[in-house]
């Protein structure tokens, strides 16, 4: 993902280490560099804060900050389609299998 943009670090590069970053796990001076990106970048700061997000809710639910593959990829997967207007937020936060079908009014 690029926004476009010519910045002084690369939006690839931003987002290949973006947990690294989240995780507090590199060098002060690399964290600088991702933070004046965050400040002209807006589309890798949402990202930022998507990902910020899903960390905070896996930490709170399962008492972890380690978000499992597959439950990261659900919802950032659920994200994208909402965003593309695949999805409705409310009618589509549960499972499908788990709704239950709505029966017609009948009309006297």
């Amino acid at each position: 993902m690029s926004c476009g943009d010519p910045h002084e670090t690369d939006c690839s590069e931003v987002l290949d280490h973006l947990y690294e970053f989240l995780d507090r796990e590199m060098p002060d001076g690399e964290c600088t560099k991702f933070e004046v990106h965050f400040e002209e970048c807006s589309p890798c700061l949402e990202k930022y804060g998507l990902e910020q997000a899903v960390k905070k809710l896996v930490k709170r639910c399962c008492g972890s900050d380690e978000v499992p593959t597959d439950l990261r990829a659900k919802v950032m997967g659920r994200i994208d389609l909402i965003r593309a207007g695949h999805l409705v937020p409310d009618q589509d936060a549960v499972a499908p299998e788990a709704q239950t079908p709505q029966t017609p009014a009948v009309q006297e």
